[in-house]
């Protein structure tokens, strides 16, 4: 049995489906729209249950297998609605679902008194990285700091902020930046998935001396618009008149980006856009001196996303292998069903 999800990656086979979709049709009449000779139908449609052959004297037709072509009902609206390249990315998407399934299909299944055995050996590894990511953690606190002795000025919703202005009357600062490029219309899709995991955690964190922001180089006016669409109330300021951003290597100069060299994530490479994700860390002591203490980018963030840490324990975990973008599936939260 052939892949369905083959048989209609191909423009003219698509075209075939739609064709048999308004009525039964034999080889010669679905030839006529188009520019080569059809005598039968071809083997990746033949090969699917997608469609059903009868013989009536000596034609044959062709009709839909109705049944079947319910299950890709979503198909036939993608195919409406967007273009061939989101048409493509979604067959793609469906065949590893599809291998994914297989996958799991095949997965030892045992006893629950060996899944016990198996999850007890399993358990004592966990604790053993649980110890490891503590140590690492205080590591990460026993880095030395820098002091800031460049004044920066950002803009937000209390107007012109000052960076030891930004603690809010704590010693430790946060700063999460935030990809919004001043040309651009809308965030990040991918720091506005990071994002999300904001709002519930920063009272919590305001306990424990810690404020947190993001910073962005778009203009206050676009951040401001941009967070009201999206329902987040954690406090956001412009960097637009400031070196901030440059500083702390998540912008690039055109030159930069022209000659693909550019100091990100600590090694010289090729930052591919004009602006990345990363976030700092501020601590202010008493006498108002302010250090950067840790900065972390790329994959460094990715224990800031909640969502990733919980698919982490699902059986199918990220499910992102395979592409050349691994967070191809996530939009804005916003946009998943249009």
């Amino acid at each position: 049995m052939g892949s369905p999800w083959k048989a209609i990656s191909d423009d003219n086979r698509r075209e075939i489906l739609l064709l048999l979709e308004k009525k039964d049709m034999i080889p010669t009449e679905v030839a006529e729209h188009f520019n080569f000779i059809l005598s039968a139908l071809p083997p990746h449609l033949k090969d699917t249950d997608l469609i059903t052959e009868k013989k009536e004297g000596k034609n044959r037709f062709y009709s839909l297998n109705r049944k079947k072509i319910l299950k890709l009902v979503e198909v036939f609206e993608i195919i409406y609605k967007y273009n061939l390249k989101s048409l493509k990315e979604y067959i793609e998407n469906k065949e590893e679902e599809e291998i994914m399934t297989e996958t799991l299909k095949a997965h030892k299944v045992v006893p629950e008194n060996e899944w016990i055995k198996s999850r007890r050996a399993l358990l004592k590894k966990e604790k053993e990285f649980t110890i490891l990511r503590e140590q690492l953690s205080q590591q990460r606190r026993d880095l030395p700091w820098v002091a800031v002795n460049k004044e920066y000025v950002f803009e937000g919703p209390n107007g012109k902020q000052t960076l030891s202005e930004l603690f809010d009357g704590r010693s430790q600062l946060m700063v999460y930046q935030f990809m919004f490029d001043p040309s651009w219309e809308a965030g990040c899709p991918n720091c506005s998935f990071w994002a999300d995991n904001f709002n519930g955690i920063i009272v919590h964190l305001n306990q424990r001396d810690v404020t947190m922001i993001a910073v962005s180089r778009a203009p206050y006016s676009k951040l401001a618009a941009y967070r009201k669409r999206m329902g987040w109330d954690f406090k956001w300021v412009s960097s637009y008149d400031t070196d901030f951003n440059f500083d702390y290597h998540v912008s690039f100069t055109p030159e930069e980006l022209a000659k693909k060299e550019a100091f990100y994530n600590f090694v010289t490479q090729d930052p591919y856009v004009a602006e990345r994700e990363g976030v700092s860390v501020f601590y202010k002591d008493s006498a108002g001196r302010v250090f950067h203490t840790y900065s972390a980018y790329a994959r460094g963030i990715d224990m800031l996303n909640v969502t990733y840490q919980y698919l982490d324990l699902v059986p199918k975990g990220r499910d992102e292998a395979g592409h050349d973008f691994p967070q191809f599936w996530v939009h804005r939260h916003d946009e998943y069903d249009k």
